[in-house]
């Protein structure tokens, strides 16, 4: 990889637009847009790679700044919010439960068992 296509794919992952990383990289405005697309293709891996590290290179930040919020954020709301996202993410969770019925394995009798008793209420 070269210096204008390492500075392309640092350009991309932060923008995600791949003409205008083409332009800052250095290539020309006017073939821009279909360099980007080439690069894109052809470094695609290279990209999600340095897109990930990034985004873990964040999250001591990330994490600092969310203790502030919890900490001493004026607003109860927030603090409130960046408490569950706290816990949301350690994983406690509330367990969202949906209770489900098949139709299929009730038979006939039962379902109209059913009908009857809710059409006497």
């Amino acid at each position: 990889m070269n210096t204008l296509q390492d500075k392309f794919v640092d350009q991309y992952c932060l923008t995600g637009n791949a003409t205008q990383s083409a332009i800052v990289a250095g290539y020309s405005a006017k073939t821009a847009g279909q360099k980007g697309y080439e690069l894109k293709q052809r470094f695609f891996q290279e990209i999600e790679d340095r897109t990930k590290k990034m985004v873990q290179d964040m999250v001591p930040v990330s994490l600092a700044m969310l203790r502030t919020l919890v900490e001493s954020a004026e607003s109860e709301a927030v603090r409130l919010s960046a408490v569950k996202d706290v816990l949301d993410r350690s994983g406690m969770k509330p367990i969202d439960r949906v209770q489900t019925s098949s139709i299929e394995s009730t038979s006939k009798d039962d379902l109209e068992k059913e009908l009857a008793q809710l059409l006497k209420h």
